[in-house]
């Protein structure tokens, strides 16, 4: 008997487990009712905000004594594939991604759609309006529009859970894939949820051959495309006269009244309370309000009877115009494309105050209660930048490359390793595994023009597995320069730890193949490949010049360094097997470094002006280097990387408040004062003695007397 993961509760229990209430993340909603509408396989790529998902399935799963496979894939089309193939077979699935991870997966999504399912299949596409944590905050309503496919909007945990069922029921019937587009306020906002018990659905595998369906050629795929819009219709025509995807707040008046509302997910939820915050009772109140479930088929019947009732009719939606679009009558409709919803961003209630505020002024609506002053957090709470964990190998690995490359370029990638840009170590980040494919671009245009530029991108592990293989086998294949630096910490970590395949565990805790990651990478034909711990800085510094020597051979080519080192978020006892406590030194600042030939003849190599954060060294095209004495901070980094010891300056052996560990290691365990003299934080230090090695004035030092391990923030 296979290891099958986490072991459920006992019969007795998990029967216990049901009909009762309880307070659950969004995502662990969207979980639940996967389990109690009998889902059989599941796949998912993490991604903020749809990541807890997965994890959520496998405990519902356990707990309820049905646990179905589960299996984080190693991308978004991999996943997709894998559990449409499962439905092929009569199999209820289900797939999770965040909404440009559906980019990845749309080339298979556009075919499902034409040759369709057996059992039921959601593609749960987890949206970001903001972006809170994306590159872009585009609506996966549109992407569903643009696939033919039917997606559900919920507007809260409870209806996500709600619409799990239905969805399933409505892809059995048509034989469609479906999506469930739930947005960050939907996936990490909590509500109570009455449980339910599990539907037992007892399904073999059972693949029916039908070549001219599955395997269909061009001009089957046309009759199938018929096939799909008559689909549609038929279901444009049930979700029209289903009353729980189409919910009337507030039933057309007798009268026709100046404004009604149109609206789909979390907008309809928050404009409910925003009208209530005005004074206007949304039951009972002077406006019309429809909410569907499911913008897409549009549901005509209901729609037009809100237009047949309202002089004019707002539309509120994220974050694209997907009912304005597809809405009969547009010239009377109020919303992104008349101007009075902004056309970028998330509408929150202080966007919809505004937003409400103009309509009923307009339509000539009175409020009996004005509005007031919403004191929001983000007025309140004080700026902070993201960075980087204390103690994060990745920062040391940042710090190298710059010292290493210091004229270089750093296409970076998506993780938490893009955060590299606090220590000037990423250049660019577009998608996952553009690094990759943009320094191979980088390298050759310069290359073009002659010209010897130093590149050097960085890319996760995860990242790595997911999109970076076929960037790097195109590089090699034809030919590019450049140095791939792959951060190496054994987990995917920016989205709450979950396995990568290097680490040989699956989604549901049983040992999966391990896929090594040095092997992958030489069979993608690197041949210049070495793994470092960027814990050991000198050491690392080593690999790194080797990697930058291979590149600029007559024979040379891309070089790889993996750069390992366990993820300290994840185990700070594997990652800091040996705490350093360190303190810093105080010194007067010192003079700026003096130019001194008589030591040895300047090579006239740049470096130093290369290296200087300050711009306070230039050439002066005579073998000579000048100082810019106001500019200077002190910090020696020029003196550090002197070939020829041409620079001076002795090291202060204190802190002279040049700023270079700040701006060079970004460490939120080093504080500046006002004066720009830097202390150590010990609510964020975790003593893993990587700054000693980045001042160069040697103030910060181990300390003698070690002090008491320190603990997380």
């Amino acid at each position: 008997m296979p290891f099958r993961g986490p072991q459920p509760l006992p019969r007795k229990q998990a029967v216990k487990a049901a009909n009762k209430q309880q307070i659950l993340l969004g995502n662990e909603a969207i979980a639940r009712g996967l389990i109690e509408a009998g889902l059989h396989f599941m796949t998912a790529y993490p991604g903020t905000p749809s990541s807890e998902i997965l994890p959520a399935v496998v405990r519902f799963g356990a707990e309820l004594k049905q646990p179905p496979y589960c299996e984080w894939s190693v991308n978004e089309k991999a996943a997709l594939e894998t559990a449409l193939a499962a439905a092929y077979t009569g199999k209820r699935a289900a797939c999770a991604m965040k909404q440009v991870g559906l980019n990845v997966a749309l080339d298979p999504v556009m075919s499902a759609a034409y040759i369709g399912v057996v059992g039921g299949f959601i593609i749960i596409s987890a949206d970001d309006p903001g972006p809170h944590s994306s590159q872009t905050e585009q609506d996966s309503r549109l992407l569903a529009h643009f696939a033919k496919l039917p997606v559900f909007d919920p507007d809260s945990p409870a209806q996500a859970r709600d619409l799990i069922a239905p969805a399933f029921a409505l892809s059995e019937k048509y034989q469609i894939p479906v999506m469930l587009r739930p947005t960050l306020r939907v996936c990490h906002a909590r509500q109570d949820i009455t449980l339910g018990k599990p539907l037992l659905l007892k399904r073999p595998a059972n693949f029916q051959r039908d070549p001219f369906r599955w395997a269909a050629i061009p001009k089957m795929r046309l009759a199938l495309h018929h096939k799909l819009n008559g689909k549609l219709a038929a279901i444009a025509q049930d979700v029209a006269a289903d009353p729980a995807l189409n919910i009337w707040h507030r039933q057309p008046l007798a009268r026709k009244a100046p404004l009604g509302i149109l609206s789909s997910g979390v907008a309809a939820a928050l404009a409910r309370d925003v009208l209530a915050e005005l004074g206007l009772d949304v039951e009972d109140g002077p406006l019309p309000f429809l909410q569907t479930a499911v913008p897409y088929p549009l549901p005509l019947a209901p729609i037009q009877r809100l237009l047949a009732s309202c002089s004019r009719v707002l539309v509120l939606e994220e974050t694209e115009p997907v009912l304005e679009l597809l809405s009969p009558q547009r010239e009377r409709l109020w919303g992104r494309h008349s101007g009075h919803v902004p056309s970028a961003g998330e509408l929150t209630p202080d966007a919809l105050y505004e937003v409400l505020e103009r309509a009923l002024k307009e339509a000539k609506v009175k409020t009996p209660r004005p509005r007031g002053r919403l004191l929001t957090v983000p007025d309140q709470a004080p700026p902070r930048r993201p960075n980087l964990c204390a103690g994060c190998a990745h920062r040391a690995a940042f710090f190298a490359m710059r010292r290493v490359f210091p004229r270089g370029i750093y296409p970076g990638d998506i993780g938490c390793y893009t955060l590299g840009l606090n220590q000037g170590a990423v250049d660019t980040c577009h998608d996952m595994g553009a690094s990759v494919t943009f320094a191979a671009a980088l390298s050759r245009v310069y290359q073009l023009d002659g010209q010897a530029q130093p590149v050097v991108a960085t890319i996760g592990d995860s990242t790595f597995f997911h999109s970076g293989t076929t960037g790097l086998i195109n590089a090699v294949h034809n030919g590019a320069r450049f140095v791939l630096l792959i951060l190496d910490n054994q987990t995917t970590s920016m989205t709450g730890m979950q396995p990568t395949p290097e680490t040989g565990l699956t989604a549901d805790g049983h040992p999966g193949h391990r896929v090594d990651l040095l092997e992958l990478v030489k069979g993608c034909g690197v041949g210049q490949i070495e793994q470092a711990d960027p814990y050991d800085l000198p050491g690392f510094f080593k690999v790194l010049r080797r990697a930058k020597r291979h590149v600029a051979k007559p024979e040379g080519g891309v070089a790889v360094v993996i750069a390992r080192h366990a993820c300290v978020a994840k185990d700070r006892g594997l990652a800091i097997p040996r705490q350093i406590p360190v303190e810093v030194l105080a010194a007067a600042r010192p003079a700026p470094p003096v130019f001194s030939p008589q030591v040895a003849a300047c090579a006239d190599c740049g470096r130093c002006v290369a290296i200087c954060p300050v711009g306070a060294l230039k050439r002066t095209g005579k073998g000579r280097v000048k100082v810019d004495k106001k500019k200077c901070l002190s910090c020696r980094l020029c003196a550090a990387v002197c070939p020829t010891g041409t620079m001076v300056l002795e090291p202060a052996g204190g802190c002279t408040a040049c700023g270079l560990c700040g701006a060079w290691f970004a460490c939120p365990g080093l504080a500046r004062s006002a004066d720009g003299h830097v202390s150590i934080d010990r609510s964020w230090c975790v003593d893993c003695g990587l700054c000693p090695h980045v001042c160069q004035q040697g103030a910060i030092v181990a300390q003698e007397t070690p002090t008491p391990a320190s603990q997380p923030a």
